[in-house]
């Protein structure tokens, strides 16, 4: 058996997406579940492209957290790493869509953010067999908001420091999932320390850091291999080793953005496994490296929902490819 090269750790949930645009919670009518979570998109973004990823997390034992764990198993995500909760259900999350597209997150409809079963992932139970054979770990942020699933992260790390497994944080800021958002701040910029590379929106990165300047904060990060800045239809700011640049976002007809940065990353991970981490050091490697997750991320758009718009290699290849001759 290969054990999947990259794992991404954190929540799997179910989106739950207002049908009707510009409406108040009050208002909405009626709702559409698309399957989502960060690190879930990842690990499924990954697998699509070829490179063997695996999901960690916790579950609900529900119909919904059956359904996510089928999803997984379908596209062919590892889920040894999957573990279910006897008595929290699995999360959802309601998000609203203005008239412009733009989403904002609705909170968990009757539920507090602690009572879902992402909050409750289990240190002793990490597949450290997994870990120890990784060569990426993927993490978000919105475990940190949770007594057990943060101390599940620190042991994580903590193996994958071990076992020279490089470490890639999204920061992925959501404050309805925090119950004290002003704790955020610390906490992620104490995870931030054990990133080899990071990746930001414009808006987290002056957030966190004062500067939307990749090369700024990797100078502060002190040790990053790689900061990766977005700004969706702006395209990405980078720093990776001593090369800097900016690569333009494609131009597509954009019907949901769900996901686009979790394509992104997952882009970009599969990217520096095909070519690898030394070969960042060549300017032109690395420019192309971050149009590859570009144009992953803008495929991601074209169609609904985060897991299902995603692209294989072959529909990433024939994009590049036609955005070379036009």
């Amino acid at each position: 058996m290969t054990h999947p090269r990259v794992l991404c750790l954190g929540e799997i949930l179910l989106d739950c997406l207002a049908d009707q645009v510009g409406k108040t919670f009050a208002e909405v009518e009626s709702w559409t579940l698309y399957p989502g979570g960060a690190p879930a998109n990842v690990a499924c973004a990954l697998t699509k492209l070829g490179t063997k990823a695996g999901f960690i997390g916790c579950v609900g034992q529900d119909e919904a957290g059956e359904e996510l764990l089928k999803l997984l198993q379908d596209v062919g995500v590892d889920v040894t790493g999957v573990q279910r909760h006897p008595t929290a259900p699995t999360r959802k999350v309601y998000v609203l869509r203005s008239l412009s597209g733009e989403r904002t997150f609705a909170g968990f409809g009757e539920l507090k953010t602690t009572d879902f079963a992402d909050a409750f992932l289990k240190s002793s139970a990490l597949p450290v067999e997994l870990l120890e054979h990784a060569e990426f770990l993927v993490l978000g942020t919105l475990g940190l908001a949770y007594p057990d699933t943060r101390e599940a992260l620190a042991r994580a790390l903590h193996l994958a420091e071990q076992h020279y497994v490089k470490i890639l944080i999204d920061v992925n800021w959501r404050p309805v999932f925090w119950p004290q958002p002003d704790e955020a701040p610390e906490r992620i910029c104490d995870l931030l320390k054990h990133a080899d590379f990071v990746k930001l929106s414009e808006e987290e990165a002056e957030w966190l850091f004062d500067t939307k300047d990749p090369g700024a904060i990797a100078a502060k990060l002190g040790h990053s291999e790689g900061v990766l800045v977005t700004a969706g239809a702006g395209g990405c700011r980078y720093c990776l080793g001593e090369n800097e640049g900016h690569v333009s976002a494609f131009s597509v007809d954009v019907e949901d953005t769900t996901g686009a940065g979790d394509s992104f990353v997952a882009g970009f991970i599969h990217q520096v496994c095909q070519q690898g981490i030394k070969n960042l050091q060549q300017p032109e490697i690395a420019k192309q490296i971050i149009q590859y997750a570009n144009a992953v991320g803008a495929l991601t758009t074209t169609k609904p929902g985060a897991i299902a718009a995603q692209p294989t290699a072959a529909e990433v290849d024939a994009f590049l490819y036609l955005q070379q001759i036009s």
